[in-house]
């Protein structure tokens, strides 16, 4: 059930979630702008020393999954906060946590040179042949468990009010239903569902990067201190794979509760819906051995797991979900918007996302592919035009319901814009990965220069219509003022 609050705790609630999604989207369109620069280097359009290229891609990675996080968080703690009751003081320490995480990583990446990339692979943050120093690594080391740290308490209150209303995380997840104990009717809200599952994979997440970090740390400080390097990758892309995932599962609640409210038709947590979140919560938990699949000394059980499981977790949440929403859509008499489109534009970036990252999960596909821009494709696709895309429908939304605020003729440039811009940046990468040109090279030959640019002006239009809709949600707090009413947060809620 949705209770009402009043005007103070609903203004309150509101400044916070704009907060979290202006850091984010600004964080966002900031690292895009970076990603073009990277792209004309490598079309050789624009002279980039390959020290800065290797800044540039390590703040870009890092900085737009920790942006689109920010951003996917505040879409998940609203749409919870109207089922359970969460911690505001955790959702603010969050926020500061991570900007001080933000602001440590900058100056260890532009002050101080580290280029590690966002995977910071033991051992290199500690041997960078000179290219930096102790502090640069230690800013950047330390910064991301900052970031790692306020996140963590953020899922745990999050898991800690989901046990707290529905007696455990399973029950969150809905077992009770699937076992016949308890009737479908009474079984928790899709958001609940997600938010558990969100929960489960990123406490989990977090603290294998967390236990990563303070390794990395250490030897950084005390270089005779030494680990496995195997281990130390696992712990890396087992934190990195399935926190970047958990943003569309963050997302995917902005689907779950607006599509039904612009179709006036519930969006059930049936049986099969409960099954596919509790098989896409296991399978997301080991799918991040895919990224081993050229290591040739880890176990063959894992990596033909990571295999097959990669394959499955494509299947259950996106079919289930994607089926949900053309299914809650067809024959609704649904008006279409800025909202609502983006959020159903949102399904087709994650379905077709999807399809690239199945390939490469294949063996004798990854072996040859997988160090190729055929893997920044499939990820732009997949984040772009589907978890961010998801994030500004959101923002669309909330702008309308809690405003009033009516788009224009511009927004609709901005969604034509960033649409076509997002399927170029991915295309581009897919034909460069397909005729082999490698990943993470400040560099190109000719015959690998045509593609990278080819995506760097997709990303001129990706950029600015993503400035589109920041402006829009900038009028959006301009012209509220972050105030509310309890008419308008039993609208939104």
């Amino acid at each position: 059930m949705v209770t009402a609050i009043n005007t103070g705790d609903f203004k309150s609630k509101n400044s916070l979630i704009a907060t979290y999604l202006i850091i984010g989207g600004l964080v966002i369109a900031v690292m895009m702008i970076f990603g073009i620069l990277m792209l004309l280097a490598q079309g050789g359009v624009l002279d980039l020393p390959p020290a800065a290229f290797y800044q540039f891609l390590t703040i870009h990675g890092t900085g737009m999954i920790g942006g689109a996080a920010l951003a996917a968080s505040a879409v998940m703690w609203y749409f919870l906060s109207n089922y359970v009751e969460l911690s505001k003081k955790v959702f603010k320490l969050n926020l500061i946590l991570s900007l001080i995480g933000l602001v440590m990583v900058i100056i260890g990446v532009f002050s101080f040179k580290y280029a590690s990339a966002w995977t910071f692979l033991y051992p290199l943050p500690a041997l960078s042949g000179g290219a930096w120093g102790v502090t640069g690594a230690l800013l950047y080391l330390v910064g991301m468990l900052i970031l790692g740290v306020g996140f963590l308490l953020l899922y745990i209150d999050t898991g800690r009010a989901i046990i707290k209303k529905h007696g455990s995380l399973g029950k969150g997840l809905g077992w009770d239903v699937i076992s016949g104990k308890r009737a479908e009717k009474d079984a928790p809200s899709p958001t609940v569902v997600a938010s558990t599952m969100v929960t489960i994979v990123n406490v989990t997440a977090l603290t294998a990067g967390a236990t990563v970090l303070i390794m990395n740390i250490i030897n950084v400080v005390n270089p005779a201190f030494t680990f496995d390097p195997l281990l130390a990758k696992n712990l890396t892309y087992a934190f990195g794979h399935i926190f970047a995932n958990s943003i569309i599962y963050m997302g995917v609640i902005a689907v779950y509760e607006i599509l039904p409210r612009y179709t006036n038709r519930p969006w059930k947590s049936n049986r099969p819906f409960l099954i596919a979140w509790t098989m896409s919560t296991a399978f997301t938990l080991v799918i991040y051995t895919h990224h081993m699949l050229m290591d040739s000394v880890m176990p063959k059980w894992m990596l033909i797991m990571g295999q097959v499981l990669s394959y499955a977790n494509g299947l259950p949440v996106l079919v289930i979900t994607a089926y949900g929403a053309l299914m809650i859509v067809y024959k609704s008499g649904i008006k279409w918007d800025m909202a609502s489109g983006l959020i159903f534009m949102s399904m087709f970036g994650w379905v077709v996302g999807v399809v690239p990252a199945i390939v490469d999960a294949t063996i004798v596909v990854n072996h040859v592919m997988h160090n190729t821009k055929w893997v920044p494709g499939h990820f732009h696709m997949y984040m772009g035009l589907g978890a961010v895309v998801m994030i500004f429908g959101f923002i669309y939304y909330l702008s309308k319901v809690d405003s009033g605020l009516q788009t224009n003729g511009l927004d609709k440039i901005g969604f034509i814009s960033y649409t076509l811009g997002i399927i170029s940046v991915s295309v581009g990468f897919l034909i460069s990965g397909a005729i082999s040109t490698p990943r993470r090279w400040a560099t190109h030959f000719p015959e690998w220069m045509a593609p990278a640019v080819f995506g760097a002006i997709g990303g001129v239009l990706a950029v600015l219509g993503l400035i589109i809709f920041i402006i829009h949600f900038i009028r959006y707090v301009k012209v509220r003022g972050i105030s509310g009413s309890d008419i308008n947060e039993q609208k939104l809620a």
